[in-house]
């Protein structure tokens, strides 16, 4: 009875061993899935930031400059996705990119934007108004 019954680990490993190691495949694929995108959305991010900043000084942006910005962010980021395409885009008061990457049959797609202030006409407006209270108030 006991010689029946010696393989049925083996029967058993077969079946679990390359479960197990899918799982564990498609973890990895998951994690560098993940650290690619937030890696590519914080270079995206940063890209817009540097724009809106330009743009905020009077500099002339244009699109290929952020576009630019963003691929020297992300050249020598250690990601699969290599192959990412960028789109930017200049507006009067905002700075847009879309970045779009694919490794295989994985797909990522991002969108930033970041407005273009003018916080010294902001602190200036605010304190005209604090100026002309005072004189109403007779300070």
């Amino acid at each position: 009875m006991s010689k029946r019954w010696k393989g049925s680990m083996t029967v058993e490993a077969v079946y679990v061993a390359p479960i197990i190691g899918m799982v564990f495949f498609f973890s990895v694929l998951a994690v560098f899935y993940y650290h690619d995108k937030n890696i590519l959305n914080g270079c995206a991010y940063e890209a817009v930031v540097v724009g809106s900043a330009k743009a905020r000084e009077k500099e002339k942006v244009t699109a290929e400059a952020i576009e630019r910005i963003f691929y020297d962010r992300a050249e020598n980021k250690c990601i699969l996705f290599r192959a990412s395409d960028a789109r930017a885009e200049v507006k009067e008061t905002e700075v847009c990119i879309e970045v779009r990457a694919k490794h295989r049959g994985m797909k990522i797609a991002i969108a930033q934007s970041a407005k273009v202030t003018e916080p010294e006409e902001y602190i200036r407006s605010i304190r005209s108004l604090e100026s002309g209270l005072k004189s109403v108030q007779g300070e």
